[in-house]
């Protein structure tokens, strides 16, 4: 069909616009109408490259328009309208978080510490709190932030090493691995979290609380699973109860929530427990779940050609390291994903290899095929530990 109009349309159905060749058509016919049938407008004449440069210039203008367009709907919003869009539904974009770990802190009593910092097996810093003083007993228990934000893991027993030495201060441990940060939140995590940020008046209680949790700072993934049968589930849930399980923020601030939404009558179900007031002035106790991490690794077999580059491998580890900490709580890592994550999304490199297997590696173990999260868990990958085995072609 013939163009009208070289301006974008908008209608019921949004908006279109013509392409570069559709406005060049357009521009060609038209200038033929007034210059004659027998006009030469090929690429290699003046009036044809003429043609070309104005065509180019609206087909950009064309662009912008549709990219202000679909900037005002949070499905199509690019980053920094996407973070204005959010806005409406009273949310807005996480920002890079830090990763925390419980540390004890042994030594004399009475001992202050003074901007004190940490350190674990693999040389990553933790910064305590200002000012610690420990207890009479000869210890005190305290939360470490990790130096550099994002995803920074510490197993238990790894935070060992006093890189502030003060006198008195004898020994630190960790006897629980750290709650591992984000980076900054991603389009894909902002725009699910804006769908689900609708659910916070919902009529359903679990999909309001699940989106009001969402919303706290540092939270960075919350499930529930309800169990409205009379018997005990697959998941260990007793009957009729409800578990929340919540990864990251703060421990008082998912406790009062879970107070707020749950219906009377609905038991809880998980490992923390956290003392709320309610109306009357009495202490409850609620209880919800903190994930428990799974460390990821694989072993990939690639075989490469003349072009390869050691740089490529890191590269993979990469982008699998990537697609592993993105995953939510009792996700399944499938082989087809991380075959596309493996080879690079079709970048120039994936040329230059092929890959020949994959094998998930989950706290030591090899599974060849998928793996699924058990209950509870999230997972971890840390690329320096992803293992490439080379053979050239």
């Amino acid at each position: 069909m013939a163009l009208t109009t070289v301006a974008p349309v908008i209608d019921e159905h949004g908006i279109t616009a013509p392409t570069f060749d559709q406005i060049l058509a357009y521009l060609k016919q038209n200038y033929r109408n007034i210059y004659g049938s027998d006009v030469y407008l090929e690429n290699d004449s003046l009036d044809g490259q003429f043609l070309g440069v104005l065509s180019l210039a609206l087909a950009d203008v064309n662009a912008v328009c549709v990219k202000t367009y679909n900037s005002f709907s949070p499905k199509t919003a690019d980053t920094e309208a996407l973070t204005r869009n959010v806005k409406i539904n009273g949310i807005s974009r996480a920002l890079a978080t830090y990763s925390t770990v419980d540390v004890t802190i042994t030594g004399l009593s009475g001992t202050l510490i003074r901007a004190g910092v940490v350190a674990d097996k693999n040389n990553n810093k933790w910064v305590l709190p200002l000012n610690i003083t420990i207890h009479p007993s000869g210890f005190i228990v305290v939360s470490a932030t990790a130096e550099k934000a994002g995803a920074v893991f510490a197993a238990a027993n790894s935070v060992t090493v006093i890189l502030t030495p003060t006198r008195g201060w004898q020994s630190v441990a960790n006897a629980n691995s750290s709650s591992i940060g984000q980076d900054v939140e991603t389009n894909a995590k902002l725009r699910q979290r804006q769908a689900l940020s609708v659910s916070i008046p919902s009529q359903s209680m679990p999909d309001g609380l699940r989106g009001a949790i969402l919303d706290l700072p540092n939270v960075t993934r919350c499930k529930y699973f309800e169990n409205n049968e009379k018997t005990q589930d697959a998941n260990g849930l007793p009957p009729n109860s409800l578990c929340v399980i919540a990864y990251g923020g703060d421990s008082q601030a998912i406790g009062n929530l879970i107070h707020k939404y749950k219906s009377m009558g609905c038991a809880l179900y998980g490992n923390t427990t956290v003392s709320v007031i309610n109306s009357y002035g009495d202490a409850i106790n609620i209880v919800f779940y903190r994930p428990n991490i799974v460390n990821v690794s694989f072993k990939l077999q690639i075989t490469t050609n003349d072009s390869y580059s050691a740089d490529t491998a890191d590269s993979i580890r990469k982008l699998l390291a990537e697609y592993v900490n993105a995953l939510d709580i009792g996700d399944k890592i499938t082989q087809n994903k991380l075959y596309g994550a493996a080879n690079l999304y079709g970048a120039e490199q994936s040329q230059t290899y092929e890959v020949s297997s994959i094998i998930i590696v989950a706290n030591g173990v090899n599974y060849p095929g998928d793996y699924i999260l058990p209950f509870g868990c999230v997972a971890f990958c840390d690329p320096s530990l992803i293992e490439i085995e080379v053979t050239s072609g």
